[in-house]
Parts: structure tokens; C-alpha cells; sequence
């Protein structure tokens, strides 16, 4: 039985590195070699476990070594100690406790869900309202400068029924995006193609450019100019019939309620790594469907235990309705850190019914990538 007076007595912390298969380019910078994640791991009275991920990206949300001292630093000393019933409370207090670090406050909320959810008996997306899918169609993005490599990898996503993939542009000329997406279109006209520019697009020739990309008729066009620039977002998405999305003009509620009111996009790119949780995560896509607009599931550079909380998230939340980008921990990670296997497949992610998040990391995976690690209680 819950029991939601039960303690929260410890908290550990690994700083991962974990190698990636190839170099991935996108509008804001590139990543090749390894990941950087932070692995935070909850215990209760009774030696109940949860876990979360912090999984940064020091161009977009920050850096591992902000997340990770956000919770030993910062954070912890308002959570060893307190009940694992108040998710709520302690939430909020982690909130005021340090500035930004939204991966940090996602790291926690997913751990204390988890926590709830194993000592429950339930999964977490029965925590976060139930559930309104058992499967999220999956996408892949397209991202290797060596084109070739990705040819070989579309080749491989067809095999195994993935019918989504997300282009990514504007790390390059304009003539290889458009290049890429002629192939692309010829080879595999079957295929959902979505485009992404991550902020890639200088201001001037903007429009322009993105009215050749729409000319493709690809699902939508995501954030071609840098997240500041709410008035030429706007103004592309009058220029364009595709819709357009935001990712980085939108980080939480706040950013939402900017967005809707000046028009500058379609739909959104939801995050829990950005809105900083699950539950605000939540909030961002049913912010967009009130105004008429859609959501999709997005992702960070993350591992399976990140997934595994967005995939609860987006169960929860039936007006996330494009999909989601949990391909990382399949084909993008050497190695996952899970004890399991991710539960994807056949172009689908499926949802987990077991308790918390349904799949715990892999203690020696753990120890084998960590930079560095630390588990304790409330003091040093």
C-alpha cells in the first residue's frame, strides 16, 4: 500500500558520458563522440528506488555540470528529508531553489514519479491523469553531415516501419537541404517528413529559404530562426501554407502564452527537458490545443530513462498528437543505460505498464560511463 508519509532518505547523482554512434549537425551546434547526462536516483524508507535524467545541451538548455550541481547543491537539501507524497510541494520549492536548470527540475519530478509509482504499484502515466494511448508513433531525425551515412540509416528505418523522420537543415548550404529532401521525397515518397532549422537561419533570406522547404510539403517546419525573433516568426508562418513549429521560443508555460498571443507559430515541440517537468510539459500542450494548436513529443540527447518519462508524459496527454522522438536510446546511443531494452519497435514507441517508469537503469552501466558520481544524504 502507499504510503505517502514515507521519507525520501537519499539522493545519488552520476554524471554520465555516453558514446553516439556519428556526428549529428544541427542549426545550433553539433554533437559527436559522446552524450552528457545526469542520472538522479531517489530512495525511500523502505529502499524504494526512482530514477530521472537530466539530459543538457549546453547551446540550448545548459550544460551537465549546472545540472548536476542544480540538485547536489542546491536542491537536495529540500528533498532528503521530505515525503514522498509531497511531489507538489517539493516541486515548487525546487523551482525557487535555483534559477533555470530545467533539466535538473525534470530530473527530479520524473525520480519522484518514479518513486511514487513503484511504491504504488502503478505506472507513472496513471499518476499523471491515465492513460489515452498504449503506443506513440515514433521519429526519426536525419541529422549526419556525411549524407551517405544517412541514406544507409533511412534505409534501415524503412526495414524496421518507421514512417517518420525530421530532417535537419540549416547547418549547411541551402542547395544540401534542398538536395536531401529531393532524395528523400524520390526514395521514399511514403515517408512523414517532417523539418527542423534548430534557430539555423540567419534573418535575412529567412522567408525565402523557408518557402523553398515548404514547397516540399513536408508536415511542418520547426523553428527556422533564432527564439527571439517572435516578430519573423510570425511573419514566416503567414508567409508559408505549411504549419510551423516552435522548440526554442517555447521552454514552459510562460513561453506558451507569449507564443499564442503573438502568433508566431502552429503548433509546439514539447520538452520535458525545457518546461522543466512532466507535469508542466503537460501543461505547454494543453495550453496549444486551447488555442487551436498542435504538440508533438520531443527530446533532448537523451537516454532510454529519459524516454521512458516522456513516453508516460505524452500517454497522459492525448493533445500531443505528432508523434514523438524517442529514437536515441535505439539509434543513436552505442549503448543504453536501461536494464531492458527500450520498448520500441515497429515504428511505435510502446508505452509501459509496469510500476513507476516501468524499466530501472542498469547499476553497472551506471558505474562504467560516470564522469564522476556522489550519493548521500542531506549533508556533505
Amino acid at each position: 500500500m502507499f504510503d505517502p508519509t514515507e521519507k525520501i532518505v537519499s539522493l545519488d547523482l552520476w554524471q554520465l558520458a555516453l558514446p553516439v554512434v556519428s556526428r549529428r549537425d544541427h542549426g545550433i551546434g553539433s554533437v559527436e563522440n559522446t552524450i552528457e547526462i545526469v542520472v538522479l536516483r531517489l530512495t525511500s524508507e523502505s529502499g524504494a528506488v526512482g530514477y530521472g535524467e537530466a539530459s543538457p545541451w549546453s547551446v540550448f538548455t545548459g550544460s551537465p555540470e549546472a545540472s548536476y550541481a542544480a540538485l547536489d547543491r542546491y536542491i537536495r537539501p529540500h528533498v532528503v528529508g521530505k515525503r514522498v507524497g509531497d511531489l507538489a510541494a517539493i516541486m515548487e520549492v525546487a523551482a525557487k531553489s535555483v534559477a533555470h536548470c530545467t533539466e535538473a527540475k525534470a530530473a527530479l519530478e520524473s525520480a519522484l514519479l518514479d518513486l511514487q509509482g513503484r511504491i504504488a504499484g502503478v505506472p507513472v502515466w496513471a499518476l499523471l491523469g491515465g492513460k489515452a494511448r498504449d503506443t506513440i508513433p515514433l521519429s526519426v531525425s536525419i541529422a549526419d553531415p556525411d549524407f551517405d551515412a544517412d541514406l544507409a540509416l533511412l534505409e534501415r528505418l524503412a526495414d524496421d516501419g518507421v514512417g517518420i523522420i525530421k530532417l535537419k537543415t540549416g547547418f549547411k548550404t541551402h542547395a544540401f537541404d534542398i538536395m536531401r529532401l529531393e532524395q528523400i521525397r524520390a526514395r521514399w515518397p511514403e515517408l512523414d517528413v517532417r523539418v527542423d532549422f534548430n534557430q539555423g537561419l540567419p534573418v535575412e533570406g529567412a522567408i525565402a529559404r523557408v518557402q523553398d522547404i515548404a514547397a516540399f510539403e513536408p508536415t511542418f517546419i520547426e523553428q527556422p530562426v533564432a527564439y527571439h525573433h517572435f516578430d519573423l516568426m510570425a511573419d514566416i508562418r503567414s508567409s508559408i501554407d505549411v504549419p510551423l513549429l516552435a522548440d526554442e521560443s517555447v521552454f514552459g508555460p510562460e513561453d506558451m502564452k507569449r507564443a499564442i498571443e503573438e502568433g508566431i507559430c502552429d503548433g509546439v515541440s514539447v520538452k520535458i527537458m525545457k518546461s522543466g517537468g512532466l507535469r508542466r510539459g503537460q501543461t505547454v500542450a494543453r495550453m496549444a490545443a486551447a488555442a487551436g494548436l498542435s504538440a508533438y513529443g520531443g527530446d533532448m540527447f537523451e537516454s532510454g530513462l529519459a524516454h521512458l518519462a516522456g513516453a508516460h508524459m505524452i500517454a497522459a496527454t492525448p493533445e500531443i498528437r505528432l508523434g514523438c522522438e524517442f529514437y536515441q536510446a535505439q539509434y543513436y546511443l552505442k549503448e543504453d543505460i536501461l536494464a531492458e531494452t527500450f520498448p520500441s519497435g515497429g515504428g511505435v514507441v510502446t508505452v509501459p505498464d509496469g510500476p513507476g517508469l516501468g524499466i530501472l537503469p542498469d547499476p553497472e552501466k551506471l558505474a562504467h560511463y560516470a564522469v564522476r558520481s556522489i550519493g548521500r544524504g542531506q549533508g556533505k
